[in-house]
């Protein structure tokens, strides 16, 4: 079992920036592919990006590429989302996801059906 709990959203102007955090428990982090997902009001929730254990293969959503940045460390067993340039559009509520890389495989890892945890959310809102 893996418990994730995010942290860092707020309310922020457009043209800022936050950084997200999620924090998992157990001691087998390192082997899970982790992923951020983001639901707005009324929306689909959408697949942000996701980061593999080792930190060489990394996805992001073509339109938060250049914008975001995901990174991880293992050792404090926590998955980051820098977000920067930030728009009114990307106000959501952002998920951290994980599933164990040798489940995945292969696969992208973009689709929230690939992911088996999920923290509880944690809301960004951006003001014009």
């Amino acid at each position: 079992q893996v418990q994730l709990v995010e942290s860092g959203g707020g309310l922020v102007q457009a043209g800022g920036s936050l950084r997200l955090s999620c924090a998992a428990s157990g001691r087998t982090f390192s082997s899970y592919v982790m992923g951020w997902f983001r639901q707005a009001p009324g929306k689909e929730r959408e697949f942000v990006a996701r980061i593999n254990w080792t930190s060489r293969s990394i996805y992001y959503s073509e339109s938060m590429k250049g914008r975001f940045t995901i990174s991880r460390d293992n050792a404090k067993n926590t998955v980051y989302l820098q977000m920067n340039s930030l728009k009114v559009e990307d106000t959501a509520t952002y998920y951290c996801a994980a599933v164990n890389q040798a489940k995945l495989a292969y696969g992208s890892g973009t689709a929230m059906t690939s992911y088996d945890y999920w923290g509880q959310g944690t809301q960004v809102t951006v003001s014009s």
